[in-house]
């Protein structure tokens, strides 16, 4: 799973530029004329989202936001909103069809990303074009996986901190935080007024998620990590005076105001959320999903098309899975093998320090067998790192945080050391695949390295293309050396499994009245996950509704394309230009990408 601060809180810029619409007829002008006029629009929209939202500026490596938080305010939401507005209407009166192909295409991308994130409007969305994993509800902006609680540290952490300026831009960022939290208390009022909520049971670690903000000791604070962390050089007189100061904010303003929060959520918001669990308990909810679903998948496929196709694939892999337990020589049934895989101590680490070496033992295996399968790989290094204490009991196994290029940050694959006996070793060599390389980090640095193209292209995070790679480079273990046991085979399985499970209780939850239950009993029945994965991911997967989606279907397109190319080309098929080819536009739709390869197929067929 990629978790990006796109995903997290955003913020109010500077005063509104308004471009004249008449600046952009394009009669008569020529292609290059025309190139020029839309690339200063696409640029020019792009430094305003960016102001907008600072965290995601932050995270992007966009220069000059680092001081501020992102206006929740009333004002500032309706103000997006009208950017929203105003931007979608500029973009109409550009011509298309002045346009060469290329910029055709980024034409096309950009209006459905603001069709899609106004039609989203009225469910609840924040008016964003350039979401990470999921939309940001307006209305819930606070759950077990995300909200200020994970976003405030997470973007403090991700700042630069080098120099005395950048520590500066730290302090001022937690100066300006209780007013950040303030609006999100409103936020979360308003939220209930209007019937949105999350499920109950989904908060129960959120309160003791914000009070892990605010320890005692003020440099044990998440919030302050960067300050317990100089690099090495910085002056020693400086070191103790930005110390001192974010010291006295962290009592003097910090620490009331999380204080303030952890109260309000604890003994007042969450007494006052819903029971239900499903998506069409919300206003106009069955709806909602359906947006969320056509969202996520980038196809026009329902709910229950997606069941259908889970169940489906549900069978196809657990005939593969009984293969491997008939070659391992096992005696006993399919629940007797996951449960030996459960609880066999052979199968865990007992310290903490040996499964986050294991991480990073397999990663460096992956490394250099990567030129076998691409011939263009990334530039931007990457690191395994560990997912921080006060917030790990809630989170899922591991996560990729995007690193960037501009800002000369690395990606970051975070794994999860909490309850050491819910992280077997079966299932690292895929989750490694998925994460870091050829997955996530591999496919997100490519395109943030993408020369020439205008920079909402570098970020994109279509969920059906890059959460559907990173499956699909789950499979592409054996050709780097991995999955030499049976276990580890199992392993990558039994996480094409959970995907497929995915697809059946998300929709099944969400559309056809499934209890929370039964989702976990179907998860349990088909799976070698551990009863702690298991729970964590249900309770994903009622919060953000639709998003699991996206993983199956991408990889299950991505392989229809490559059995596709491998038919047609024959001996001409190379995988290292099918994976290049499949990869060189960033993230894209599903239905860009069929168009791509089945035009690169025709060119490589035609040499």
């Amino acid at each position: 799973m990629i978790r990006t601060l796109l995903m997290l809180a955003f913020s109010a810029g500077s005063a509104l530029f308004v471009m004249p619409l008449l600046a952009f007829a394009q009669t008569g002008s020529s292609p290059a004329e025309a190139t020029r006029k839309f690339r200063e629009y696409l640029d020019e929209d792009w430094k305003r989202w960016m102001q907008e939202y600072p965290e995601t500026a932050t995270s992007a490596g966009f220069p000059g936001q680092n001081r501020r938080w992102s206006d929740d305010s009333r004002e500032g939401i309706e103000a997006r909103i009208r950017h929203l507005h105003e931007s979608f209407a500029k973009l109409k009166s550009i011509s298309r069809d002045a346009l060469p192909a290329g910029e055709q295409l980024n034409y096309d991308l950009y209006r459905e990303r603001l069709e899609t994130v106004e039609e989203g409007l009225q469910y609840g969305d924040d008016p964003m074009p350039f979401h990470g994993v999921v939309p940001h509800s307006l209305w819930m902006p606070m759950t077990q996986m995300g909200g200020i609680q994970q976003g405030m540290p997470a973007t403090l952490a991700t700042m630069p901190h080098q120099t005395v300026t950048d520590y500066q831009d730290i302090l001022a960022r937690l100066e300006a935080l209780p007013k950040n939290v303030e609006q999100n208390i409103e936020l979360l009022r308003e939220g209930l007024k209007r019937g949105y909520s999350p499920p109950k049971l989904m908060l129960r670690d959120v309160p003791k998620q914000i009070a892990g903000l605010i320890p005692a000791d003020a440099l044990a604070s998440p919030l302050l990590e960067p300050f317990s962390k100089f690099p090495a050089g910085f002056p020693e007189s400086e070191k103790a005076r930005l110390t001192e100061r974010a010291k006295q904010l962290y009592s003097g303003v910090v620490v009331p105001a999380i204080q303030k929060l952890h109260d309000y959520v604890a003994k007042t918001y969450i007494p006052a959320c819903r029971e239900s669990i499903a998506a069409t308990a919300l206003p106009n909810g069955a709806a909602a999903y359906a947006f969320h679903v056509r969202w996520q998948t980038t196809t026009n496929l329902t709910p229950q098309q997606i069941h259908e196709i889970g169940l489906s694939e549900v069978k196809r892999i657990r005939a593969e899975m009984d293969k491997v337990i008939a070659s391992t020589g096992f005696k006993g049934s399919f629940h007797d093998f996951t449960e030996f895989l459960r609880t066999d101590p052979r199968f865990f680490y007992d310290q903490t320090d040996d499964l986050v070496n294991g991480y990073r033992i397999i990663t460096k295996k992956i490394d250099p067998e990567l030129a076998h399968l691409f011939g263009k790989l990334p530039r931007l290094p990457y690191g395994v790192c560990v997912i921080p204490d006060f917030k790990a009991p809630s989170q899922t196994t591991a996560y990729y945080q995007p690193g960037a290029p501009s800002a000369g940050r690395p990606g970051c694959y975070f794994v999860n050391t909490y309850n050491l006996r819910a992280r077997p070793k079966w299932e690292m060599e895929a989750l490694s695949l998925h994460e870091s390389v050829p997955g996530h980090h591999l496919q997100i640095s490519l395109a943030q390295e993408q020369e020439g193209q205008p920079e909402f292209r570098k970020h994109s995070g279509y969920s059906a293309f890059v959460e559907g790679w990173a499956l699909y480079s789950e499979s592409l273990g054996e050709d780097v050396g991995l999955y030499k046991d049976p276990y580890s085979k199992f392993g990558q399985l039994s996480y094409e499994m959970w995907r497929a499970v995915r697809l059946v209780v998300d929709t099944g939850m969400h559309s056809m009245g499934w209890t929370r239950q039964q989702a976990i009993d179907f998860f349990r029945e088909n799976t070698g996950k551990t009863d702690q994965d298991i729970t964590v991911e249900v309770d994903r997967y009622i919060v953000w509704p639709g998003q699991a989606l996206a993983y199956k279907i991408g990889q299950l397109k991505i392989r229809e394309l490559r059995t596709e190319a491998e038919k047609k080309l024959s001996a001409k098929f190379d995988v290292r230009k099918f994976h290049d080819a499949a990869l060189e536009n960033g993230a894209v739709p599903l239905s860009v990408l069929e168009a791509h390869m089945k035009q690169w197929m025709d060119s490589q067929a035609a040499h």
